[in-house]
């Protein structure tokens, strides 16, 4: 509805302005009117339950009623057989006590395959004479069929004086037999004339009475077992375990002593019809209940959504509000769409300022304005790494700053890209500490290399005096001819040769000991190692001679080209050598042999130094890299934790293994330069 209200001008023209009308608003219903539905079909689903619970509860009880009555008819049956077969026994008793051999008589022969009758359920039957001897037996008697502690004690001394006793028949324990079977027995006694006679035993197969005696449909509907008194299950009519929960357990009397007979039912068919009803009413319950709650929902949907749009739209704003991070959005044009205030602060300008500025940017440094731009395109075709870049950026105030940018596509709600999201680190302060951290460890190194120059002072000075003392000979005899006159041409050439090759030697000492202690920047170059090596070992030849430690080369030649820095690789050499020496200062002089070697496995060069010392112990191999661990009285322990450095700066690997026969084996890996 809504009403008319006329205007005028000046002109006196009419405007009619459409004023919408108050809608009266209804009062809302009372909380208890939208529980009528959830109490209606609450109480529904309740009904149904109880009915369905009810009905199970007949079928159960009706089940077990059937499965009481079976197992009372086949304990009948059962009790009915045992003493048909005891009163078969007394008939046949007399005839076989009286004969030797059940052969004289052909009745009491019948009698006998009577009794052993498949569905009699006996397998054996013994006559024993008044004294408990076995008389006769069929099949012929033995106990080769009995296991473990029943073994020798068949037939049962102690049934078969009860029976005496008693004057009734007697069942024995059951017992194991082979095949995993379980028998028992039944004593007979036989009386003629008051007289004792002596007394009939049948022998039963638990398993075979099973078989016989349940009949076909009782199997068919559960399964029957026997236990004995420790409740181990010892036979079974099937192997097949039932999926049913009920069953009915009863003493096994006869033959009793703790035998138990236990019945468990097979599961039932399913009634279907009466599950497809109450599957169909729960079904529909279901359905009404969701109906309900879908309209309750569809009710409080726009409230709950503005609420947690709200809640979400302050959380995320608070989150990147205390970032350091700078976050920045962009569409697929590169153009800026948001910016956190952390990228703002360190840029240095505003969020207003930058939103909406398509590149170049004022951020990029003018220097780096061309690779600046090769990322920003890397960017936007998606070939961004994923661990990010490193660009140089400027901050309003001209300063510059190295800043880690990391991409990944922003996707919208309908899983569409509609841009770009990057968050970006200054990592200044990060270059600048490994910077330092790299200068350290060269500086270290530097040191390093000092040292053992240090340590091997002495030793080299005896190398260098030797070609001097040559040269200052030379020269003395050499003016002691001329003063004489007794100096010819040829003579004096030979001695300035000798003098010559000399002063090589000298400077050829003093070079390899300045190459090795320079301090320089890394240089990576194509080394050949078995050269690196040779003069490592012309360092340390001197130091070796004086220790009495010979040097054996194994070197593989040629071997390909690796890139490393060859003073870097002359240091692990040197360290690894002087160590393997030290190793070997309590060996014997005639087995002081170190053995250097180089091959090419699996990608990698390896150089291998093999000493004959004591080897390293467990406790100490565990820390052997560890700055500042050492085992010599004068070590600084930064020798070997150097190597493995200089060894992970050339993407190798340093490591040892225990020296068949004793010893130890250092081995350095580098990998191989591709051609």
């Amino acid at each position: 509805m809504a009403r008319l209200a006329p205007t005028g001008d000046k002109e006196g023209t009419a405007t009619v302005i459409l004023t919408p009308l108050p809608i009266p608003t209804p009062a809302p219903p009372p909380r208890w009117y939208w529980s009528l539905p959830y109490a209606a079909v609450a109480l529904f689903i309740a009904t149904m339950a109880t009915l369905l619970w009810l009905t199970h509860r007949q079928d159960a009880e009706e089940q077990r009623a059937t499965l009481i009555n079976d197992v009372l008819w086949m304990e009948q049956n059962l009790s009915f057989q045992f003493e048909r077969n005891n009163a078969l026994l007394t008939q046949l008793g007399p005839a076989l006590l009286a004969h030797k051999s059940a052969e004289a008589n052909s009745t009491t022969e019948a009698r006998i395959k009577r009794a052993l009758d498949p569905e009699s359920g006996m397998n054996r039957l013994l006559w024993l004479d008044r004294n408990g001897a076995v008389k006769g037996a069929e099949p012929p008697y033995t106990d080769s069929h009995l296991v473990g502690e029943a073994s020798g004690t068949f037939p049962s001394s102690a049934a078969y004086r009860l029976s005496h006793a008693l004057g009734r028949p007697v069942y024995s324990d059951a017992y194991s037999v082979i095949d995993n079977q379980t028998q028992f027995e039944v004593h007979v006694p036989i009386f003629e004339g008051g007289h004792y006679l002596g007394s009939i035993v049948g022998v039963y197969a638990i398993n075979d009475m099973l078989a016989r005696q349940v009949p076909w449909w009782f199997a068919e509907r559960y399964r029957v077992s026997v236990s004995n008194n420790l409740g181990v299950e010892i036979a079974a009519r099937s192997k097949v375990s039932p999926l049913s929960t009920l069953a009915y357990e009863i003493p096994f009397e006869p033959p009793g002593h703790g035998l138990n007979l236990h019945i468990t039912a097979y599961k039932s068919e399913i009634r279907w019809i009466p599950l497809l009803l109450m599957g169909s009413l729960g079904i529909l319950a279901a359905a009404i209940v969701w109906s309900l709650w879908q309209l309750r929902r569809h009710m409080q949907r726009r409230h709950l959504a503005e609420q947690a749009l709200g809640s979400e739209h302050a959380f995320r704003k608070a989150m990147e509000d205390s970032l350091n991070t700078g976050m920045r959005a962009r569409d697929m044009q590169g153009r800026i769409t948001y910016v956190n205030p952390a990228f703002c602060r360190m840029v240095g300008w505003s969020a207003e300022e930058l939103v909406g500025l398509l590149p170049p940017m004022p951020y990029w440094a003018p220097e780096s304005l061309e690779r600046t731009f090769e990322v920003h395109t890397m960017i936007l075709d998606g070939n961004a790494p994923p661990q990010g870049v490193e660009i140089r950026l400027m901050r309003r105030d001209g300063e510059r700053f190295d800043a880690l940018l990391i991409e990944a596509p922003l996707i919208d709600a309908n899983g569409r890209q509609i841009g770009w999201m990057g968050s970006m680190v200054d990592v200044t302060e990060q270059k600048r500490t490994r910077e330092l951290a790299r200068q350290q460890q060269e500086r270290l190194q530097a040191t390093a290399r000092l040292v053992t120059m240090g340590e091997m002072a002495s030793t080299l000075a005896h190398e260098l005096n030797q070609p001097l003392a040559a040269i200052s000979s030379y020269n003395t005899g050499c003016l002691n001819m001329i003063e004489h006159g007794a100096l010819s041409t040829a003579e004096l050439t030979g001695i300035l040769q000798k003098i010559g090759k000399q002063a090589q030697r000298a400077a050829q000492i003093i070079r390899r000991v300045h190459a090795f202690v320079r301090r320089s920047e890394p240089k990576f170059e194509t080394v050949d190692i078995d050269a690196v090596i040779r003069e490592a070992v012309g360092l340390v030849e001197p130091d070796a001679e004086r220790r009495g430690v010979a040097i054996d080369l194994d070197l593989t030649e040629p071997l390909p080209p690796v890139l490393a820095d060859p003073v870097m690789i002359e240091q692990v050499a040197i360290n690894l050598i002087r160590n393997g020496m030290d190793a070997m200062t309590d060996t014997p002089l005639a087995e002081r042999r170190l053995q250097l070697s180089t091959c090419e496995h699996d990608g990698m060069l390896v150089f291998s130094v093999a000493d004959r010392g004591k080897g390293i112990p467990p406790d100490v191999a565990e820390k052997l890299f560890a700055p500042f661990f050492t085992t010599k009285e004068e070590g600084m322990g930064m020798g070997l934790n150097i190597c493995r450095s200089i060894a992970e700066l050339h993407r190798g690997r340093l490591g040892f293994e225990s020296r068949p026969g004793g010893g130890t084996i250092f081995n350095f890996s580098l990998p191989v330069t591709p051609p």
